[in-house]
C-alpha cells in the first residue's frame, strides 16, 4: 500500500508540472524570439566607359544586397520576392536574386548610354543650329561648352536591422549621382511579418487617429536632436513644414519601438542628413491595436 500511494504522489506531481508548462506556453513563450532566417550577399562593382575606352566618362555602379537564403517560417520564393521588389523595383520581383541583380546592372548600363546618347544627339543639334545660323547665341547654353558627357555612380545596399519575434526589419539605402555637384541618398525602410508572410503597415498596428498622435512625438523628437527649444530654431537650421509633420509609412521595428526615416526634402533641406526619429513602444501604447504584432513587442 505504501509504495502505490508513492506512486500515485509521483504522478500527481509530475501532472501538475506539465500543467504548469502546458500553461506558460500558452502565452508569451509562444511569442518566440528567433526566426530562424538565413542570409547571403551578393556584391557587385561594375564600371563602364562609354565606348570601351577608359578615357571617356563611365558609369559606375556598386551593389550590396543581402537577401534570405533559408527560413522555417515563411516560403522562400516569398522572401525573395519581397526582398528583390523591396531593393530593385517591382519589374524585378519575378525575378531570382541573382537574376534580379543582373538584370538591375544591365538597366543601369544601358540606361547610361541612352542618356550618353541623347546628350549627344542634342549637343551636336545645337552646335548645327549655330552654324547654321550665326545670330542664334548659345553661350549661356549648358550646351555650349560642354561636349563629354557627365560620369554617373549609384551604389545600392540594404541591411537588416531586426530580425526577431517573426519580424524582419531591414533597410534599403540608395545613393547617386548623375554628374551634379552632390550625391543624393535615401533611406527605404521595410518591415516583413514572418508568421503572415506579408509587410507590415502603419494600419495594421495603430489605432485611428494615429496620424494626428504622432505629430507632437516627432516634433519633441526633432527639437530634442537638435538640442533646440522651438519650432523656428528647427527651421533657421534648414527644417521645414514641421508642424504639419506626418507618418509617411517609412518605419522600422524593433524590440524597443518604431523607427521612422524621413528623407531628404521631406521635412529638411538637402544639405541635411536625413532625420531619422525612435519612438518607444511604452510612449504610444495607446495608439497601438491589440494583438498587433507591435503590441506584443511592446508587452515583451
Amino acid at each position: 500500500m505504501m509504495r502505490k500511494n508513492r506512486i500515485s504522489v509521483y504522478s500527481l506531481v509530475l501532472l501538475a508540472s506539465l500543467l504548469l508548462i502546458s500553461c506558460d506556453n500558452s502565452g508569451r513563450s509562444m511569442f518566440k524570439d528567433r526566426n530562424n532566417v538565413e542570409f547571403d550577399t551578393i556584391r557587385v562593382v561594375s564600371r563602364n566607359h562609354l565606348e570601351g575606352d577608359t578615357a571617356n566618362p563611365y558609369c559606375d555602379l556598386r551593389i550590396d544586397f543581402i537577401y534570405p537564403v533559408s527560413s522555417h517560417k515563411t516560403s522562400l520564393d516569398t522572401l525573395h520576392q519581397f526582398f528583390v521588389r523591396s531593393m530593385f523595383g517591382t519589374s524585378y520581383d519575378t525575378l531570382r536574386p541573382d537574376a534580379a541583380v543582373e538584370a538591375y546592372k544591365k538597366s543601369y548600363i544601358d540606361n547610361y548610354t541612352y542618356d550618353a546618347r541623347t546628350y549627344r544627339e542634342i549637343v551636336n543639334e545645337m552646335h548645327e543650329l549655330n552654324t547654321m545660323n550665326p545670330e542664334i547665341d548659345i553661350s549661356d547654353s549648358e550646351h555650349a561648352t560642354e561636349d563629354i558627357f557627365y560620369s554617373y555612380f549609384e551604389k545600392l545596399s540594404d541591411s537588416v536591422v531586426y530580425n526577431q519575434y517573426g519580424i524582419l526589419s531591414f533597410q534599403v539605402k540608395q545613393s547617386n549621382n548623375k554628374g551634379g555637384a552632390t550625391s543624393y541618398t535615401s533611406f527605404r525602410n521595410y518591415v516583413f511579418n514572418l508568421n503572415r508572410g506579408n509587410q507590415v503597415t502603419e494600419n495594421e498596428i495603430f489605432n485611428a487617429g494615429y496620424d494626428t498622435a504622432l505629430q507632437s512625438l516627432f516634433v519633441a523628437s526633432l527639437l530634442e536632436q537638435n538640442s533646440v527649444k522651438t519650432v523656428d530654431e528647427l527651421e533657421d537650421l534648414g527644417f521645414f513644414g514641421i508642424q504639419e509633420i506626418v507618418p509617411n509609412k517609412n518605419f522600422l521595428l524593433n524590440r524597443e519601438g518604431i523607427i521612422y526615416t524621413f528623407n531628404k526634402g521631406e521635412y529638411s533641406a538637402y544639405q541635411l542628413d536625413a532625420p531619422e526619429v525612435f519612438i518607444p513602444y511604452k510612449a504610444i501604447r495607446s495608439l497601438l491595436r491589440e494583438n498587433s504584432i507591435a503590441s506584443k513587442l511592446a508587452d515583451l
